[in-house]
């Protein structure tokens, strides 16, 4: 009985081995998560048959170190149980927390191992499509010029200025009150100068008067107040509409809702106008939130998608696969899918990769402590089999 108990032993100790190498070997491996053997005690009613081995517990919620790349497409999740979702060429899901990723021919992110990256694509009009999980794909080609069609413009108008009687002239200061300029763009991408000139014609009320480039381009604009200082008119928008040399009519329509007239002075917190330049693409960069956008040299950015992350109710229960990958099983449950940042998924830090949480002390340790476990059992094997020697002899 002895000799099958410290069997039990060995077979135990070797399964424990083969788990602590697996772990030293990954010590550099991307996203691995270590492994341990567990051990239970054999009984056959009272009496003792040895050691057992249950299985493998992983350490899925012990976080490896960060370690910083520069590259873009690396990516690691930060806090959080989050894994990524990846989907193979046959349409296998599986998870991971290795995310040395990069730009496929076709612009898709993937893995080392062609696995595409998982998430919410954007339509034709860059909004998300947030509860479709896709491939996410990287725009390549640069950014064609956008017109200016709207301009967000909140200011104070200084009620402290005299009302101005004198005819218009944007050559004479001395008769308009205030000047704001805007940088617009027409259809073909160049850049225009867009000024306001404001004309105080009495109590509360003003004229606003718009030119491009110091050519006429509309007005004036009757604006009013209440007596508290609010915008009674225009209450929407005022579209400036104008013809630039060789390029597409402009129509800007021009936002002052939350402007008002104090005597505190003018003051323009805001002045936003769309449009832009053509621009180069020059990279790409990726969020906290898993928002990617593409960046161009105009210093615009075109949001592409969303990554998504996984987190499971028992992660220990995921089977390893290839590659730092593991695929749902039913210990584990089915993955709850969302978005970094909102409950337990965690933050994506880009420029980053989590490296293997092996300790190698931890597990050097285990490894003589294996070792003094493995002699000792071998010890009972050998004192067995002299026992049994001397007995014989006696015979």
């Amino acid at each position: 009985m002895s000799f099958n108990i410290a069997l039990t032993g060995l077979n135990a100790v070797t399964e424990q081995l083969n788990t602590i190498s697996d772990n030293i070997a990954n010590v550099g491996t991307t996203g691995f998560k270590s492994s341990r053997t567990e051990f239970g005690s054999l009984y056959s009613g009272t009496q003792a048959m040895g050691v057992g081995v249950l299985g493998k517990s992983q350490s899925m919620d012990v976080r490896g170190a960060m370690v910083l790349t520069g590259n873009n497409l690396d990516l690691s999740i930060s806090g959080g149980s989050g894994l990524f979702v990846t989907r193979g060429g046959s349409g296998d899901i599986t998870y991971t927390c290795a995310g040395a990723f990069s730009k496929n021919r076709e612009g898709f992110l993937v893995d080392a191992s062609g696995h595409f990256l998982q998430g919410y694509p954007v339509d034709a009009a860059g909004n998300l499509m947030v509860g479709t999980l896709g491939d996410l794909r990287l725009q390549s080609g640069n950014l064609p010029a956008k017109a200016t069609d709207a301009v967000s413009f909140v200011a104070n108008l200084d009620d402290g200025k005299p009302a101005i009687t004198a005819v218009f002239d944007p050559r004479n200061s001395a008769t308009y009150s205030d000047t704001q300029t805007t940088s617009v763009y027409d259809s073909k991408g160049k850049q225009h100068v867009l000024t306001q000139y404001f004309v105080k014609t009495g109590e509360n009320a003003w004229a606003a008067h718009y030119y491009v480039d110091g050519a006429q381009a509309g007005g004036p604009q009757v604006i009013t107040f209440d007596t508290q200082g609010r915008l009674q008119a225009p209450l929407g928008v005022v579209n400036i509409n104008f013809q630039l040399q060789g390029a597409a009519p402009m129509s800007i329509a021009m936002d002052y809702t939350r402007s008002t007239q104090s005597a505190s002075g003018f003051v323009v917190s805001t002045n936003d106008p769309s449009g832009y330049a053509g621009g180069e693409n020059t990279g790409v960069s990726i969020e906290k939130d898993g928002k990617v956008y593409a960046t161009f040299s105009n210093g615009e950015r075109l949001l592409q998608g969303q990554v998504a992350l996984a987190t499971f109710a028992n992660a220990n229960g995921l089977k390893s696969e290839d590659a730092t990958r593991w695929s749902a099983t039913g210990e584990s449950g089915n993955p709850l899918i969302g978005v970094p940042g909102t409950g337990l998924f965690g933050d994506v830090k880009s420029g980053a990769l989590e490296k293997s949480n092996v300790e190698m002390t931890q597990q050097l340790v285990g490894l003589m402590e294996g070792q003094r476990n493995y002699q000792a059992s071998s010890k009972v094997l050998s004192t067995d089999k002299e026992l049994t020697q001397v007995l014989f002899n006696a015979i």
